[in-house]
């Protein structure tokens, strides 16, 4: 099955610019193949604005996003693969879409082998917090 992560991407970029509001995309650079300009990456991440009047050639299909914008006044070609949009959402009131990051792997099942695992689990239990 296709994950739904495009489709929501798509969406929600539509309603975005339906409701008068600018669409940014939050997208991590730790990814293979992310194509952005370097010097507006910070902490890993860029925020990209993907308004109709900030970029040109703007297509997104299953695998990739890939427009051209300016950057200080030199046009750049981006190449974004879905795996890494964080977000996307409107500058204006922040409403869109954030998703899980996608190389996170559940924790291990075993604890490791230098800490030796407990044998004294206590049972869970509820209080009422008033």
């Amino acid at each position: 099955m296709t994950s739904q992560k495009p489709y929501l991407i798509r969406a929600i970029y539509e309603w975005l610019v339906d409701n008068d509001l600018t669409p940014y995309l939050l997208v991590s650079t730790a990814f293979d193949g992310v194509q952005v300009p370097e010097e507006y990456i910070h902490d890993g991440k860029i925020v990209l604005n993907i308004a109709p009047g900030a970029v040109r050639n703007f297509v997104t299909d299953n695998d990739w996003i890939s427009f051209s914008a300016r950057f200080s006044g030199k046009s750049m070609e981006l190449f974004i693969p879905i795996v890494a949009v964080q977000a996307i959402y409107g500058k204006e009131n922040n409403e869109g879409m954030f998703f899980p990051d996608e190389d996170s792997s559940p924790p291990p099942s075993t604890p490791p082998k230098d800490e030796p695992a407990s044998t004294n689990k206590a049972k869970p239990s509820l209080s009422i917090v008033k």
